[in-house]
């Protein structure tokens, strides 16, 4: 298993902010829209809450962490593709355990895997989603098969 890419250090970032608005009348499809175009615009991460608001209406909360600089692209999306009439932000700090990234080799081919590292050691191991995919389909065989080939040789 050889690094494949450097690592990334433990950091703080706090020059963050997390964005929220609540939504009663969208469909998943849009979710799904605004979430890739928020991504491509440089959010950090957007996630989805099911929620009930006023007269107790079903509906989602769409919370997002970006940069600063960032900011006025996020509002611009979700005012433009939301049905939301209001957005809320405030500043947050993150704290970014360090990254590396390995490759374990796996007898249909290499998977890409994410390690988080805390004093110098590896907590948490997470192979990449997409390669496992990418083996599975290729190959035949379950998703599930492949990620328990990569953990056996962690």
């Amino acid at each position: 298993m050889a690094a494949n890419h450097p690592p990334n250090n433990e950091h703080i970032d706090d020059n963050m902010i997390k964005v929220e608005v609540n939504l009663d009348d969208i469909s998943g499809e849009w979710l799904g829209f605004v979430m890739d175009r928020l991504f491509e615009a440089g959010a950090n991460d957007v996630f989805y809450t099911p929620i009930y608001m006023k007269k107790n209406r079903p509906g989602i909360l769409l919370q997002l962490l970006c940069s600063n600089q960032a900011l006025s692209e996020m509002k611009d999306i979700l005012l433009q593709e939301t049905t939301t009439l209001g957005i809320r932000y405030y500043p947050i700090t993150v704290h970014r355990m360090e990254r590396r990234f390995i490759k374990v080799d796996t007898e249909w081919g290499p998977v890409t895997v994410k390690q988080g590292i805390s004093k110098g050691k590896v907590f948490q191991s997470s192979p990449e989603y997409e390669d496992c995919k990418n083996i599975a389909d290729k190959h035949h065989i379950p998703l599930k098969q492949v990620y328990e080939m990569v953990w056996k040789q962690l």
